[in-house]
């Protein structure tokens, strides 16, 4: 049997983080074991019953059967700019401003292909979603990280970027609410974000894959809602998490007409656009009744409430998280964030994903998903109790 070297291109690709944690999860339970698994980010609840009930309608119609237009259905487009008119209050022509994505993962990858050369640079979060790196790492660029530390709220400090690297960066990643810091992006925030942009000429990518998901009557906003945000980026939003539709794959990029027709041209290369049933019924979900919605964070916000009065009453001094379906909690001294991690895994049974696997700057912390019944998140608290770490 031959075999086939890979090309260069997927040497530079980083190790799949989260693969090694299911190795380990699954392990475990092969072994017997009741392991309670808040290690991913992987929604635990159904889609809403009137989506899947609208994919079935759809999926019965011969229009579907066929390929669906290379760009995606205007009336998906449509649906996405009145959800952004009504939740936002943004304006978004759906000819210019919309690209349907094959999940948003997908976009976030594909973004640095379409805009940046080899060692071109990127300002990326640290720590951040892993897979920004896959798409510079695919497009052959370079990254300056941009460190997100607790006395800052987890926000950028545009400030320790030298003028040197701001101007030679092509790239912004941004992405809040946040993860893995489950933190929440201001008003101002965002307006300082678009005045760096444009003083260097940066293309601002915002990850809004948690943008419903936001607690204690805060609603997250949208970076869009800034003035002149359009001018200078694309905001990338998934049906994943606000209505559960993980599996389905869909999601979409909003904002720069150049960028969207950067990302259309390459996902013609290498897709025919996404199966016109989902389509239908995502448009479905973003223009009907959004009480599935409300009911769902409510449901996260009781977890978190839960959960983080239970590892307090074990005497984990934690902060309680402002959005996402996350928990950041800081590791006891003496561990490291792998460390810490493999022992709640190995003693306790418990998963969770250690903060380095995020990036050097999410040392020290590991990340919890809030991803099981309150009961299920009670249990694991007292399991880490009873290893008396606290």
């Amino acid at each position: 049997m031959w075999t086939f070297e890979q090309s260069k291109t997927l040497k530079r690709l980083p190790e799949q983080f989260f693969a090694k944690l299911v190795q380990k999860v699954q392990r475990l339970k092969d072994e017997g074991h009741d392991v309670i698994n808040l290690g991913q980010g992987n929604p635990d609840l159904p889609t809403p019953p009137s989506i899947v009930k609208a994919l079935q309608k759809a999926a019965e119609d011969p229009v579907n059967h066929k390929y669906s237009p290379f760009s995606g259905h205007t009336y998906f487009k449509e649906a996405v700019a009145k959800f952004y008119q009504r939740e936002y209050g943004v304006e978004v022509d759906p000819k210019r401003e919309v690209s349907i994505l094959f999940g948003a993962k997908t976009g976030l990858v594909e973004i640095s292909q379409c805009l940046l050369n080899p060692g071109d640079l990127a300002l990326l979060p640290d720590p951040g979603y892993p897979d920004y790196l896959s798409g510079m790492a695919l497009a052959d660029a370079k990254q300056i990280l941009m460190p997100l530390l607790k006395e800052n709220h987890f926000l950028p400090d545009y400030h320790a970027i030298s003028e040197e690297d701001a101007e030679k960066a092509k790239l912004l990643f941004l992405n809040y609410p946040n993860n893995p810091t489950s933190a929440t992006a201001t008003k101002e925030f965002f307006d300082e974000t678009v005045a760096f942009a444009k003083k260097h000429h940066l293309c601002v990518v915002h990850d809004f894959a948690y943008g419903a998901l936001g607690f204690d009557g805060e609603k997250p906003r949208s970076f869009l809602q800034s003035e002149g945000a359009k001018e200078i980026g694309v905001e990338m939003y998934t049906m994943s998490k606000t209505y559960n539709m993980a599996g389905w794959r869909v999601a979409f990029a909003v904002g720069n007409p150049s960028v969207i027709e950067s990302i259309d041209l390459i996902q013609d290369h290498l897709y025919v656009s996404l199966f016109g049933a989902i389509q239908y019924a995502a448009a479905q979900a973003l223009l009907g009744d959004q009480t599935a919605v409300r009911e769902l964070v409510q449901t996260y916000e009781r977890r978190r409430n839960r959960f983080i009065k239970a590892v307090k009453e074990i005497g984990w001094k934690v902060d309680m998280p402002k959005g996402t379906f996350f928990a950041w909690l800081p590791v006891p001294s003496g561990y490291t964030s792998q460390e810490f991690a493999d022992l709640l895994l190995e003693k306790a049974h418990v998963a969770v994903a250690p903060g380095n696997g995020f990036g050097c700057t999410g040392e020290g912390y590991v990340r919890v998903g809030l991803l099981d019944s309150e009961e299920r998140l009670e249990v694991a608290a007292k399991r880490i109790g009873e290893l008396g770490l606290f």
